[in-house]
Parts: C-alpha cells; sequence; structure tokens
C-alpha cells in the first residue's frame, strides 16, 4: 500500500460551486433548496467514502447587481445548523462540515451548536472559521461595513480560544448520573472559563457536555499573510484555494513549516486545495462538458462575479480590454490575489476573465478517471496536498461520475480508503484527539464502538 492515501471533502455549497450547474442538461435545478436532493447527494458521497460533507455559509444575500443575481442558484441556502443535523440523522461516517463566521456570531453561540452537532452525529462535526468576506454581512448586523482585515483575524484568534475553552468546560468523565446517591455530576470536573480579553467577555460554562470528538475539527481556508498563521496556529484542515502545482507546493511547505516552528506535529493538519473535477470517458468529453457548463455563465453574472472577486466593481471595464490597476480593498485579499494572478499569467481580457471567474476560476481537473487519478496522486506525493476538496460541476451527474467512475480508479491503486477507519470524523483524517486544558489526566481517545 501506497505510504499517503488521499483525504477528500465535497464543497456542496450546498450544492455545485459552478454559476451555471443548475443549468445543465440533467441538473437538478433546486437542488440547493431541496432537502430531498441534499440528502442524496449526503448518501451518495458516504457510499464512495469522502471525508466530509462541507456546507459554505454566508450571513448576506450575494452582493452583486440584480441582473446578476437573478441567475444565482445560490441566491438562498439553508442554515447549515439545520440541515447539518437532518442529514447527521440520515448517515453514518462522512463528516459534516459547516461555515460559521467569528465576525458576525458570538462565541458561546458557535461552541455551543458545534458541541450539539458533535453529539448529534456521534462525532462528525467540524467548524470551518471564516471571518466573512461579503460587505453585506456587515449591513446585516447594524454596520455599514467590515472592519479591518486585521482586526478580524484578532478576533477570530481569541473567538477560536474562547470556543475551545469553552468546549473544555466538562471533562469527559465529568457526568456519573449516580441514581442511588442523587449526582448527576461531579462539580469538581466543571470548569468555568472566566474568559476577558480584547473583544470578548465570557463567563462560561458551556452548558452542553464536552463534544464527542473532544473538539470538533477545526477548517479554515484563508491564503492571506493572517490566513496562514491563524491555520498554523489552530487549523487541522485547510480548504485551500486550488491553483498551479508549484503555488500549491509552496503553500503547502510554508504552512507546515509555521506548525513546526510553533511546536505543532505538522501531521495534524490536512491541507485539502479545492480541485474542481469533470469527469468523461475520453479527455475530448470532459472538455466538451466543461465548454458546455461554461458557455451557460452569462455576462451579467459573469461581470458580478469578478467584481465580487476584485473587491471592485468591474461592469465599467472595458470588456475586450485588459484588466485595468486595481486598487486595494478590504475585501478578501487571497481571492483577489488569485485571480489578478490568472489576469497576468494567461493574458485575458476582462471579458474572458469574468467568464472563467463567473464560473469556476480555481484548479480543475478535466479528464478521464485514470488522466484524474495520475493527477491527484501527482499532487499528493509531490508534497502539494494532503488530498482534495472536491467541486461537482453539476448535480446529480457530476457527483455520481466522481463516485462510481474515479473513487474505484483511486482504490484500485490503493490511494483512497475502500472502508472508514472509524467512526469519527477525527479517527478518519488520522487526526489526534485534543487534550482537555483544565482536566488532567484526561481521557485522549474515546470508544469507537
Amino acid at each position: 500500500m501506497p505510504s499517503r492515501q488521499l483525504h477528500l471533502g465535497a464543497f456542496m455549497r450546498p450544492a455545485s460551486i459552478h454559476t451555471a450547474a443548475w443549468r445543465y442538461p440533467g441538473a437538478w435545478s433546486d437542488a440547493n433548496f431541496n432537502y430531498a436532493h441534499l440528502k442524496r447527494f449526503a448518501q451518495t458521497l458516504e457510499r464512495g467514502k469522502f471525508d466530509g460533507f462541507f456546507m459554505a455559509d454566508h450571513l448576506a444575500v450575494l452582493n452583486m447587481p440584480i441582473q446578476a443575481l437573478k441567475r444565482s442558484a445560490t441566491v438562498t441556502s439553508f442554515d447549515p445548523f439545520i440541515l447539518l443535523p437532518a442529514l447527521a440523522a440520515v448517515t453514518e461516517h462522512i463528516g459534516l462540515i459547516a461555515t460559521a463566521s467569528t465576525t458576525y456570531n458570538e462565541p458561546f453561540h458557535i461552541a455551543r451548536k458545534f458541541a450539539s452537532l458533535d453529539h448529534l452525529s456521534n462525532g462528525r462535526a467540524a467548524w470551518n472559521v471564516v471571518t466573512s468576506g461579503n460587505p453585506h454581512e456587515a449591513m446585516n448586523f447594524g454596520l455599514e461595513e467590515h472592519a479591518e482585515h486585521a482586526t478580524r483575524y484578532r478576533r477570530a484568534r481569541e473567538f477560536i480560544d474562547v470556543v475551545t475553552g469553552l468546549w473544555d468546560s466538562w471533562a469527559d468523565d465529568a457526568f456519573i448520573r449516580d441514581q442511588e446517591t442523587g449526582t448527576f455530576f461531579d462539580p469538581e470536573k466543571l470548569h468555568v472559563l472566566n474568559h476577558e480579553g480584547e473583544f470578548f467577555k465570557v463567563r462560561g460554562p458551556l452548558n452542553v457536555a464536552r463534544p464527542i470528538q473532544g473538539w470538533p475539527v477545526i477548517v479554515q481556508a484563508g491564503a492571506s499573510e493572517a490566513g496562514r498563521q491563524l491555520a498554523a496556529e489552530t487549523a487541522e484542515m485547510i480548504f485551500g484555494a486550488g491553483g498551479p502545482i508549484a503555488d500549491c507546493r509552496s503553500f503547502y511547505a510554508d504552512v507546515k513549516g509555521r506548525m513546526t516552528r510553533l511546536g505543532r506535529n505538522p501531521d495534524h493538519l490536512k491541507v485539502l486545495p479545492g480541485a474542481f473535477v469533470v469527469v468523461g470517458d475520453s479527455v475530448a468529453e470532459a472538455r466538451e462538458k466543461r465548454a458546455r457548463l461554461d458557455s451557460l455563465v452569462h455576462y451579467d453574472s459573469a461581470i458580478a462575479s469578478l467584481s465580487i472577486a476584485l473587491g471592485h466593481d468591474a461592469s465599467g471595464f472595458d470588456p475586450d480590454g485588459p484588466l485595468p490597476p486595481i486598487p486595494e480593498t478590504n475585501a478578501s485579499k487571497s481571492g483577489r490575489e488569485r485571480v489578478l494572478e490568472i489576469a497576468r499569467r494567461e493574458g485575458l481580457t476582462v471579458r474572458q476573465l469574468a467568464q472563467r471567474v463567473g464560473g469556476y476560476p480555481g484548479l480543475a481537473f478535466v479528464g478521464t478517471p485514470q488522466t484524474i487519478a495520475d493527477q491527484m496522486e501527482e499532487w499528493l506525493f509531490t508534497a502539494a496536498c494532503d488530498g482534495f476538496n472536491i467541486m461537482f460541476p453539476y448535480l446529480p451527474g457530476g457527483l455520481d461520475d466522481f463516485v462510481d467512475k474515479v473513487i474505484p480508479e483511486l482504490q484500485r491503486r490503493k490511494l483512497f480508503r475502500t472502508e472508514y477507519e472509524g467512526r469519527t470524523l477525527r479517527e478518519n483524517l488520522g487526526l489526534p484527539w485534543p487534550k482537555n486544558q483544565f482536566f488532567e489526566p484526561e481521557k485522549q481517545m474515546r470508544s469507537s464502538g
């Protein structure tokens, strides 16, 4: 067996990331808001032995002109904390990963929700930590604009400390439930946090028992300097931005190197760049599928997506000219730089760049199961990643193609599991159980029976 195997997440958002996915022939156009469809997707992913179902989330409608917004299938979606518990009830192994903002939530809310999800799913919860990028989110919470980028990341760092402190409110064996004496829990195994910091003052304790996994898995996606440092300090999984393999090798080495300098084991972080995968019986067929999909992206939508990515209104740019200089903004820095790099590297016009961004501009594997497996194998064994966060071009067909054709090829090469390693997401990812900060000695593993 190879010394390394891939980890695979599924970026579902909760359906596809591609703007035109809902228009593709045979696609379920209502998938983003149809529980029966989403249940079927989660169960198909579990049949394929995926590590996790990842649900992106935003606390605002996408900030784009109405002529573009009217073409978006993601204009509405379920609250992750409603959908994922429902999916937990109809699955047994797949991880359930939800995005929750540290800018527009309070730590106690988030600690309680993820602890509850971890118990309801028997240890399959993960928290994707974001600082929010959509400026309209600020407007939904009484503000005119986001806090400054560095401030958002300082808040996020303290937010994580508070949440993990709350998860450790109770020792694993605090609840003795002694019916004879009438003692439900041991008061010596309850910790009151009493946190006071720059952004938060939180007494605690959490009114949910310590999660099944100790802590739900911490996931991060930022690629800026502040994002990389936050990931190195706190994350156990990174959903990285896919790009040229050399850039991803550099990112992988940088974040893992930061972990080593901080005294963290770099194996305790799984780096999964996003990969848009289109499967065909031939490379030509796969490319034809991708071209057809991209052709369904309307220019109104394309230019709006470009504006979001740049953090700057692009609607007045000459569509057939080069991208003009773009000023610095308070939007996502890493996403903006990726788009600027694509324009520089390929010499794209504004129209060409908009069409690329309006569909999906990142890393794509477009080919047969064999060529896709070849590429994934190269990435895994040249220190570019620990696996991928798979994005499907349309649903259900693109998902079915991957599970029914690519997964067997990866398994044939012994690059991917044939059975889940354990019951919890931590076990399947090969991550350690976190020690309780306040109680020693602490049980480091729970029974997986």
